[in-house]
């Protein structure tokens, strides 16, 4: 997203990185009364857009290139814009209510939205190990507001200062504390733009204490194929469906494949899925995710974006393969020294348009300070062949190739007949490389190669696998 990208647009909207243009459009719609609930969810949806331009700008800017008075902007902008969208559903629906007759004494109120919050007893969900998939759901009672009288042509409704008004369950008085009240049931289809790969937990927000928690949620009953969860809670909550954030890690094998200039294929596996992302100049796109045989998320697929946005839709989506700093503590890594992993990243980016890339098992015995990944040239577009496979081992100051193969019965770091070390993985591998794939390597775009290096560095394959 930028400036130049908003200007194009030219569709009306203000540009949430100018504390101006985000004030007025938030001040002109907060002044805006009685809006109907359709012209609500379309302006949301706008809200809901410019929410998503300013995360894109936190996650995207290099951090160096942003002033912290320029992040806690966006960070107030966000919270703002998230508020006036909740209070405008509360609006909406008293309008609908006061309207209507249908409904007699209270209705329930769904909407969704997403938020996050981090935290200590067993009943508290710690949001480094889980995370919320599929949104937030608002549940409440509510209570019908006076209705719309039609008489003589007129339609005539009594106004309350008090807006929309939730109707307390269980009902607090003195009377009828010792009483007990029945459990409320919830049944929710859950969307089709999200996976769970396992059954997700129930957790309930608890606006006090400012966490999730799962304690007065009771009997749940999860249908996979029906994509459906049922339960009960003892009062009206916030409830959101929790998965593991880190159940595809650690991941079963990746690799990088060119396909085309400055064009490649990029493949991880794991014990519930097979995520395919295509990269192609500076942009990627999701090609599939393939869970049990059948494809999913058909709506992500094929579309061209940022590798930040993509890493943001698949764990959106459910499909977390994207390590966070507190991951290491909740997955069993294979650890290696930033110096070998971080510049072996930056290596393979640099000939990736002409060179594929796979998971070894020889990279669990190589020690911390090596990394070992398998190599070929490769200029077609096909899948590589197991014999076109060589091993390399780097450290970040040396590179090799090894003399034993995938099929070998033990590690070792002897080198290739008739090969001498390196100082970069670029020189060693010149040392195999034809003229077709080395003047390919010289023409590849700097936009393509950091897009490759973004990638590898959100996956952290040689350590994650």
């Amino acid at each position: 997203y930028t400036r130049w990208e908003h200007y194009m647009q030219c569709d009306g909207s203000p540009d949430p990185s100018v504390p101006q243009e985000i004030n007025t459009f938030m001040s002109l719609w907060q002044e805006s009364k009685n809006d109907d609930i359709e012209f609500v969810i379309e302006k949301g949806n706008q809200v809901l857009n410019l929410i998503e331009k300013l995360d894109f700008l936190l996650l995207d800017t290099p951090p160096n290139e942003l002033m912290e008075d320029t992040i806690v902007q966006y960070q107030e902008s966000i919270l703002a814009l998230q508020c006036l969208l909740h209070q405008k559903y509360n609006e909406a629906t008293e309008h609908l209510l006061k309207v209507s007759t249908f409904y007699i004494l209270k209705v329930l109120q769904l909407t969704t939205d997403e938020k996050e919050e981090e935290i200590f007893d067993e009943n508290v969900v710690d949001l480094h190990q889980f995370t919320p998939v599929g949104g937030v759901y608002h549940i409440d009672a509510l209570k019908l507001p006076p209705q719309a009288k039609q008489i003589k042509g007129w339609t005539m409704v009594e106004l309350l200062d008090v807006g929309l008004e939730t109707y307390p369950y269980p009902p607090a008085s003195e009377e009828t504390e010792d009483s007990t009240y029945p459990c409320i049931g919830v049944t929710l289809r859950l969307l089709d733009s999200v996976i769970f790969f396992e059954e997700p937990v129930v957790a309930r927000w608890d606006s006090a204490g400012e966490q999730w928690r799962t304690d007065g949620i009771s009997d749940m009953k999860y249908k996979m194929k029906e994509k459906q969860i049922s339960f009960e809670m003892d009062a009206f909550y916030t409830i959101a469906l929790i998965q593991d954030a880190h159940l595809h890690m650690p991941y079963q094998s990746w690799e990088l494949r060119p396909n085309g200039t400055d064009e490649l294929l990029f493949t991880v596996v794991t014990a519930f899925a097979e995520v395919q992302m295509q990269i192609k100049g500076n942009q990627c796109m999701l090609s599939s995710i393939t869970v049990e045989g059948c494809e999913q998320l058909s709506h992500l697929t094929g579309r061209w974006t940022s590798p930040i946005d993509l890493t943001v839709a698949l764990k959106r989506a459910g499909v977390n393969i994207f390590p966070s700093d507190y991951s290491h503590k909740y997955v069993c890594v294979n650890k290696k020294t930033p110096l070998a992993e971080v510049t072996a990243y930056e290596q393979l980016a640099l000939v990736a348009s002409a060179f594929a890339f796979s998971w070894s098992k020889w990279n669990l015995a190589s020690g911390q300070d090596q990394v070992v990944f398998k190599v070929s040239e490769h200029l077609k577009t096909e899948a590589v062949k197991d014999e076109d496979w060589s091993l390399y081992m780097f450290s970040g100051q040396r590179a090799q190739r090894l003399k034993i193969s995938e099929t070998s019965e033990a590690f070792s770091d002897d080198l290739e007949e008739n090969t001498e070390f390196h100082s970069t993985l670029v020189h060693m591998i010149k040392d195999f490389a034809s003229e077709e794939a080395i003047e390919k390597v010289k023409k590849a775009s700097c936009l393509f190669i950091d897009a490759v290096y973004q990638l590898l560095i959100a996956t952290r394959v040689l350590t994650y696998s």
